[in-house]
């Protein structure tokens, strides 16, 4: 396990948690083991993690997404984001000290107007890690730990229109048919890592 002990920032026990939440997820593929191992190494070098002006101070910066499951229906929901112009899940970027569990909390009374409430395929753990760099004005790199929360889809009745064009519900192998340009470019891998977790429940 990469050690922050030796940094002298005032965020060290929430980068102590961070390397925690990072060892404990188990990578899908080769790209997830890099990602893994880049946000370890980024978080312990000291760098600045949490946005600080919009859209790009600093460059990289920390994001929580959640993926609202459906797990009586294999469900997910995923957002039509206006200014990405991409089908997502939910999600936003983490405040200063603040934990990426508080974030999702935060994020999803804000977007989706429903609680979080913890999957039992992850709990309150992050489920996949990925760095992405994003597209349009004011690019930046978007260092995304993504969990999944337990939903209905009769549990969201409303949403944050600001942001969102629109939502939809679609089955596992509905999202894995999806064109690869429509979605967040690690969208299909995501799917692919929560259809084989849920075989092994």
């Amino acid at each position: 396990m990469i050690a922050v002990d030796a940094l002298d920032v005032p965020d060290r026990p929430l980068r102590s948690r961070l390397i925690e939440l990072l060892a404990g997820v188990e990578p899908w593929d080769e790209q997830e083991r890099t990602h893994l191992a880049t946000v370890a190494e980024w978080v312990a070098s000291g760098a600045q993690l949490w946005r600080t002006r919009k859209p790009d101070v600093p460059p990289m910066h920390l994001v929580s997404y959640f993926v609202a499951f459906d797990e009586a229906r294999s469900e997910l929901l995923l957002v039509g984001h206006r200014a990405a112009g991409l089908w997502l899940p939910s999600g936003g970027h983490v405040e200063p000290m603040e934990d990426p569990w508080d974030a999702v909390v935060r994020e999803c009374a804000e977007e989706l107007h429903v609680p979080a409430v913890p999957s039992a395929v992850s709990g309150e753990k992050p489920f996949f890690v990925t760095v992405t760099r994003t597209r349009g004005h004011g690019q930046h790199t978007d260092v995304s730990l993504w969990f999944i929360l337990r939903s209905a889809a009769g549990d969201v009745v409303s949403f944050d229109e600001g942001e969102f064009e629109a939502i939809k519900w679609l089955s596992l192998p509905q999202v894995l048919a999806e064109p690869g340009d429509a979605l967040d470019p690690h969208m299909h891998r995501f799917t692919s890592k929560l259809i084989a977790a849920l075989a092994l429940t």
